[in-house]
Order: C-alpha cells, then structure tokens, then sequence
C-alpha cells in the first residue's frame, strides 16, 4: 500500500428503522433557528416532513422553510438558500432528502456568510472558505451520492453549461446524519436504479487507479459484491429492507473517503456525466451509466490486468484458460448484463444528448487524469459518440 495520507470522518451516523429518535438529541447541540431544506415535496406526501417537523417543534426550534431543492441544485437556487440563511441568521442547516439537498445543504453552508460571488469563490476557483461556515445535519430519504459523511457538494449553473463539484474539508462534513433505510421505499424506480449506478460509479473511480497491492481495493470489491447482489433483490421487491440497508450502507462507504486512501483515483466518468448533466439536467446516475462502458473499454487496454481482476473477484468471470485480455472483457460484459438487468440507460441520446452537445460537453469534463489511460479531449468526444 502506497502514499502517505490521513483519515478522519466526524459525521455522527445513525442508522437503522429507529434512527429519527436521534434527531432531538443532535438538535440539542445547536441553536434555536433551523433553515430546514428539502426537494419537491416528497417528504410531504411519505410522512417524513410530518415526523421531522413534529421534532422540531418539540425541541423549541424556529423553523425556516427552504423547499424545492432540484435533482442538480442550480447557482439561482444556491443563491435563495443563502438569502433565507443570512436573513434570518440561522443557527443550523437540515437537509431533508437525497444528495442533491445535502450537496446543496452544503453549498449555502458554506456561502451564507461569504460576501462575494460564491460560485466563481468555491466552483470556479475552488477556493477554500475563511468565512463562517454554517453547521448542518441530514435525514436521508435516498441514496447513491454519499454526501451524507463527506464534504462534497456539487452545483450547476445552467447559462454557463457547467455542473461542478467542490470537495470541501471536515469543516463542510454533516455534524450528523439519520440513515432510516424506510425512507428509501418510496423512491420511484428510475431513481432508484440511478442511485445503485452512482454507488457502483464512486466505487470503480477510485478502483481502477492504482498498480500496487491497497488494502482499499479488497475493501471495493467486496463493497461491488454487496451491491450487485443486493441491487438485484430491491429492483424486484423495493421495500425489502435487508438489501435496501445494505444499499444505502454500501453508498456511505463508497464516498466516505475511506476506499481512495493511499490511491490515485480517476473521477474521469464522473467529470464527464457532471457535464453532460450541464446541457441535459438528466439524472445524475444515469450521465454515468450512459458514458462507463465506452469509457472503460478504453482504461481497459491501459491495464488489463487489473480489469481481470475486477472480472474474477467482482464478477466470478471464470478464468481458466483466457488471456487477461479476455477475461477483462467478460467482467466489463457482466457488468452490462448487470446494468441492463437493472434497467439503466446504456446510450446518452435517451438523456437528451445531440451530436452538436459534443464539443460543448467535452470543453466542459475537467481532465483529471489519474486513472490508468489519460484522456484528451478529442477522446472525450469519441467516448460521447460511442455511448450514443
């Protein structure tokens, strides 16, 4: 195992069907005025908002509404919550659903209380804060982004054809987050499925990097198991709540920076879905589904050994007898089996793409390039054609 590297996670998790009982206590900690931020409505409609509200009125909290938070929250959006914050000089931020409203959460955590443009500040400049920085904490309502124990926070400006993604340190994690895998049955299936790519996504980023033996790799596989296994029970019955809790665990330790340590990572495909998002506002895990195998195919002429093991060890691609070249192939052929099975979108012309978004799109993907093929932007432009 390579690298040196520190690991430190402060979010308090709370998991299980009894989880929300600990929200009051959390709440204790914090001052009185609550910005409380939630998407579409929802949370109305499953009993969730009913049962947070009920806490926080017992707990003497000032509740300060900021619903519809959107699937990709936008700069405009960013802005109103940052408005709703300064104004009513809030204590603390709770983030009532998906990623997106704790990557949102986040966003006006951060920008509240910054007197500039915060977008140029932290998504264009990336740009660490000095300002005060507002605490906040999450009841998670689904799952697939692990914004819920890290510092992340990604946010699109629609006029300038960008979605971005800003990694903040421990001073932007949730102080706490509720994981109630209940709370994930309603979620429609489209969703659904979306989230388990974006688990598989974040896990793959940060496998396929790397040539020495990482302990974070055994930890990746392991994780891919548990999710291809448990995915295939929740696409046909949903509220089984043995795999569903496996799921929603899985994603928390897919991005809680514990599987990256002491490797490279790629991000590659998550740079380019983040900018297809940009010109579509397509759903997120699906820009990722879209892209992948084109994209892998590629990485995979650049280290073929370490697609044979992902064959063998994730997918139990028999060996016997094929080149490693052949057995790369068969594990990324299982994986398309596993992603049609899912019902995930394979071809970005479903999400809205056109041939004429291609340049665009490719301007748009930050190259990273610390995963095994470093790609160029006439590659990005190829890899949007074949996913077509």
């Amino acid at each position: 195992m390579n690298g040196n590297f520190v690991y430190s996670n402060p979010t308090r998790l709370y998991f299980g069907d009894k989880s929300l009982d600990f929200l009051k206590d959390e709440l204790a900690k914090y001052g009185r005025k609550i910005m409380l931020s939630y998407g579409g409505g929802s949370i109305k409609k499953n009993g969730i908002y009913d049962a947070v509200m009920e806490i926080l009125k017992s707990s003497g909290k000032e509740v300060f509404e900021d619903p519809g938070v959107m699937p990709n929250p936008t700069v405009e959006k960013l802005l109103e919550g940052c408005r709703i914050a300064r104004e009513n000089d809030v204590d603390f931020i709770l983030a009532v659903g998906g990623g997106s409203v704790v990557d949102y959460a986040k966003g006006v955590a951060v920008s509240a209380w910054y007197d500039g443009d915060p977008w140029e500040k932290y998504y264009l400049k990336m740009e660490n804060p000095a300002n005060r920085i507002l605490p906040l904490g999450c009841v998670l309502t689904m799952v697939g982004t692990g914004s819920e124990m890290n510092g992340g926070s990604v946010i699109t400006n629609h006029e300038q054809k960008l979605k971005i993604g800003h990694v903040f340190g421990e001073e932007l994690y949730p102080k706490f987050a509720i994981l109630n895998p209940k709370y994930t049955f309603s979620i429609p299936k489209k969703q659904m499925i979306a989230g388990f790519f974006d688990i598989m996504s974040h896990i793959m980023e940060q496998y396929f990097s790397g040539d020495d033996d990482n302990t974070s790799d055994y930890i990746a596989e392991g994780l891919m198991r548990s999710l291809i296994h448990s995915s295939r029970i929740a696409v046909k019955n949903p509220e089984d709540y043995e795999a569903r809790s496996n799921i929603m665990w899985i994603a928390t330790w897919a991005l809680n920076t514990l599987i990256g340590k002491g490797k490279p990572q790629d991000w590659m495909v998550h740079m380019i879905g983040q900018s297809i998002g940009a010109f579509t506002d397509a759903t997120h895990g699906m820009t990722l589904s879209g892209v992948s195998l084109p994209y892998y195919r590629v990485s995979m002429k650049d280290a073929p050994w370490k697609f044979a093991r992902f064959a063998k060890n994730v997918w139990d691609v028999d060996c016997a007898g094929k080149s490693e070249e052949k057995i790369a192939e068969e594990g990324l052929q299982a994986m398309e089996n596993w992603m049609k099975e899912l019902g995930l979108c394979l071809h970005i012309a479903e999400l809205g793409v056109t041939e004429e978004m291609f340049e665009g799109i490719a301007k748009g993907t930050f190259l990273i390039n610390s995963g095994y093929h470093k790609f160029t932007k006439d590659e990005i432009v190829q890899i949007l054609k074949e996913s077509m």
